[in-house]
């Protein structure tokens, strides 16, 4: 760690940089600047292939390197010392831009015609959407599939692996490790696959959505077209024909909700799995020289899953700020959400921190099937259910409150009660009795292994 990080003002800056290495080329501001930089090169662009202006032919490579993605390092740091002069951080963009083109030999109609007609929102929405765009398909995609994929994984190698369940914290029917695994992949693979199929929005229609100052230059020109071309065509994303001065965040908002939810179900689990190893139903994997406690040496903690579910917390706490302030704003334009999208990096920082450490936790687990048998072994009780219903199938009417009687308030329920239960039963069969009485609490696991089998995804 260097010394900037031991002093940096947050943890995710300092004690996890290493583990967010990159991220920050994406939600940093310096990569704001950088997609702000392409946007207006972008538009430039767009406005010489709609024939609005000509542009040389150096002038064109140009914009096509800064549009495609392609900005120098150093390109925010100089846009920034411009906007210590223009208090403004996108007419520091269009400074700099204007300063690089007249450097080129652009011609004077083509200086013109930089950030032509455009609020600052037009820039800083599209801006935005490439970031969303890129933390998607960069970060998050790749993430959800390496944690769905590990799950899901777990879920087919345990799918017959039986284990007592708990309802209300008591002992209930018995499942399988691989069925409870493979109900959180499928929670998360159906995020992971509506995260996929959201559009991401955009406008570009001037300073309160009219084209105002479109049609007072240019009144022959079908500005609606311009825009949705330029933007679902050029930078492919969802136009949004109908705004204020501001892209109503609507669809940002969508995408962070979907990371929400991914990370709520992340945390149920990582909840399930602190229980499954207090049970010693996983053990977790020693590793030479690693200590547990500064006192007890015997200590091997489940710290991964318990770092998951704070930083999930931390990561919540802004993302539900994000769903109830964006959609908000004043009239046509407030400023108070500019703020808060500047706090999207740490946001997913911290989401990143626990997708991390979860995946690290699953690593570090091993399953313990004796164990779980183990509580099996000692769980009669389980099989007052089956009985029950057998007896329910034969006309008993009071079969509930007979399993009831024989079952509930006992300090322990032994086969041999079960089994006395069965005996009682004059309808049933011989034969059906001793079809129950061959049942063990490790075998009534029902369909489990066939839901993970037939059921669970990626299979």
């Amino acid at each position: 760690m260097t010394i900037e990080a031991l002093y940096a003002v947050t943890a995710l800056d300092g004690r996890y940089a290493e583990q967010l290495s990159g991220l920050g080329a994406i939600v940093s501001e310096g990569a704001l600047i950088r997609y702000r930089v392409m946007v207006e090169a972008a538009w430039m662009l767009h406005m010489g292939d709609t024939g609005i202006i000509e542009l040389e032919p150096e002038i064109h490579s140009f914009l096509s390197v800064l549009a495609g993605g392609t900005v120098a390092r150093d390109v925010p740091l100089e846009v920034k010392g411009l906007e210590l002069t223009t208090n403004h951080d996108v007419k520091a963009v269009e400074y700099w831009l204007k300063a690089k083109l007249e450097a080129l030999g652009a011609s004077k109609k083509v200086l013109a015609h930089i950030h032509f007609a455009c609020t600052s929102e037009d820039i800083n929405n599209l801006a935005y959407a490439l970031m969303q765009r890129d933390i998607r398909e960069k970060i998050v995609i790749p993430t959800f599939d390496k944690v769905i994929q590990s799950i899901n994984h777990t879920a087919r190698e345990l799918k017959t692996t039986p284990m007592l369940s708990r309802t209300h914290g008591q002992s209930a029917t018995p499942t399988t490790m691989g069925k409870e695994f493979a109900v959180y992949a499928y929670r998360l693979y159906r995020q992971r696959r509506h995260l996929g199929n959201l559009e991401i929005l955009g406008k570009f229609n001037g300073a309160v959505g009219n084209f105002n100052a479109h049609l007072a230059a240019f009144p022959a020109i079908d500005w609606p077209a311009v825009s949705q071309s330029f933007v679902e065509k050029r930078l492919g994303f969802t136009w949004n024909p109908l705004t204020t001065q501001i892209e109503s965040h609507d669809s940002f908002v969508e995408f962070m909700t979907l990371i929400r939810q991914f990370n709520s179900i992340l945390l149920d689990f990582s909840r399930d799995m602190w229980g499954y190893i207090s049970l010693g139903y996983f053990a977790q994997k020693v590793i030479a020289g690693e200590v547990g406690s500064s006192t007890m040496p015997h200590k091997v903690n489940p710290i991964y899953f318990e770092n998951a579910e704070g930083n999930i917390g931390l990561a919540n706490s802004l993302l539900g700020h994000f769903s109830d302030k964006l959609p908000v704003s004043r009239w046509q334009r407030d400023l108070s959400d500019s703020t808060v999208l500047r706090a999207t990096g740490t946001a997913v920082g911290h989401s990143l921190l626990a997708w991390k450490n979860l995946l690290k936790g699953l690593d570090r687990v091993a399953a313990n099937p004796a164990r779980m048998r183990e509580d099996l072994a000692n769980a009669w009780e389980v099989l007052a259910e089956p009985v029950q219903t057998v007896m329910r199938r034969y006309g008993v009417v009071d079969a509930y409150e007979r399993l009831k009687a024989a079952t509930r308030g006992e300090p322990v329920v032994t086969r041999a009660m079960i089994h006395a239960a069965i005996d009682q039963t004059a309808e049933i069969p011989q034969d059906e009795k001793a079809r129950m009485k061959s049942w063990t609490p490790d075998q009534y696991v029902g369909l489990a292994p066939d839901l993970v089998a037939n059921f669970s995804p990626l299979n």
